[in-house]
């Protein structure tokens, strides 16, 4: 009763109420400090998707308060409803795959996620980084989004295991289009069949294309896919 309450004077302020109640920040002593984000009401005996977010390099760092500026965390503090674990560790000097993989692990020990549906995406830097991940850890993710970034060509056989949607805006000035379009190019060459698509938004600048994180159709589009199916 309370509960609602809250939710109606919130609305009636022009606010909105987001489920994103359960927000941890988990402090490291070595690798990489991360918020991890539950749904409210979260059901120990039901296993749920995790959402590994990679931040760019503005928000590199020691204050986990930045990673919140932009990408997944910033879409559900403005409202959308992941039903999902969602994972936004921070970086002081590039992405480590093996550092993300660490993280991960230690969600996994401690709550109710689902190995077989791991998604990792993320923007600028944390594109590349995302690529990275998916790429030397195909077995690991279900599927990947990187956005406005680039990828490391020896991965790209790797990449080919993995289903990827791989986004630029046509008029980034700060990573250019044609970052994106080498890695998605050394994909398919390594496999014309892998699961990968490359789609340049006309007119996205480097930050524009943050407004993908609001939507729905890169959460739908991970979402399809599961290591055991």
């Amino acid at each position: 009763m309370y509960k609602n309450f809250l939710m109606l004077l919130a609305l009636l302020a022009g606010f909105t109420f987001s489920a994103a109640a359960q927000l941890k920040a988990v402090k490291a002593k070595k690798g990489y400090s991360y918020w991890v984000r539950t749904p409210e009401n979260i059901n120990k005996k039901e296993k749920l998707p995790v959402i590994i977010f990679l931040h760019g390099r503005s928000l590199s760092g020691h204050d986990l308060n930045r990673v919140k500026r932009y990408g997944v965390l910033r879409a559900i503090e403005k409202g959308k409803d992941l039903d999902a674990i969602v994972v936004a560790p921070q970086t002081s000097n590039g992405w480590d795959p093996d550092k993300v993989i660490d993280v991960l692990d230690q969600v996994l020990k401690e709550y109710p996620a689902d190995e077989h549906r791991i998604y990792v995406c993320g923007m600028s830097m944390g594109g590349y980084g995302t690529m990275d991940v998916a790429g030397k850890y195909p077995d690991r993710i279900a599927a990947a989004v990187a956005i406005c970034g680039g990828g490391t060509a020896s991965y790209a056989c790797n990449l080919t295991q993995v289903p990827l949607w791989i986004q630029h805006g046509s008029a980034d000035r700060a990573v250019p289009a044609s970052e994106s379009k080498k890695i998605y190019n050394a994909i398919k060459k390594c496999n014309k069949k892998a699961d990968a698509t490359l789609t340049i938004i006309p007119g996205g600048t480097h930050g524009s294309v943050e407004r993908l994180f609001h939507g729905e159709k890169i959460y739908d589009f991970m979402f399809r896919y599961s290591k055991d199916s």
